[in-house]
């Protein structure tokens, strides 16, 4: 499926670091192959830093966690 954004901007440089920090916190929180409440609190607050997360915030949580849950590669630890 693909998706079409005709009205996307291409990201402001900051907007290209937070989208690196987002990474990076994603990184370290499924490091161990699992991901708790307080590590998925900790992403979305990053993500949603300026009270809204871009499309390209969202698309690297559904990659990078979502997708790894679903396909068992990230084990989800209830706390």
């Amino acid at each position: 499926m693909q998706i079409s954004r005709p009205h996307a901007t291409t990201p402001t440089p900051q907007e290209l670091r937070d989208l690196e920090k987002l990474k990076t916190v994603i990184l370290q929180a499924i490091a161990d192959g699992k991901l708790t409440g307080d590590e998925m609190q900790s992403i979305q607050r990053t993500a949603w830093i300026e009270g809204k997360a871009r499309p390209e915030e969202l698309h690297l949580i559904s990659i990078m966690v979502t997708q790894k849950i679903r396909e068992g590669e990230l084990e989800w630890v209830w706390q």
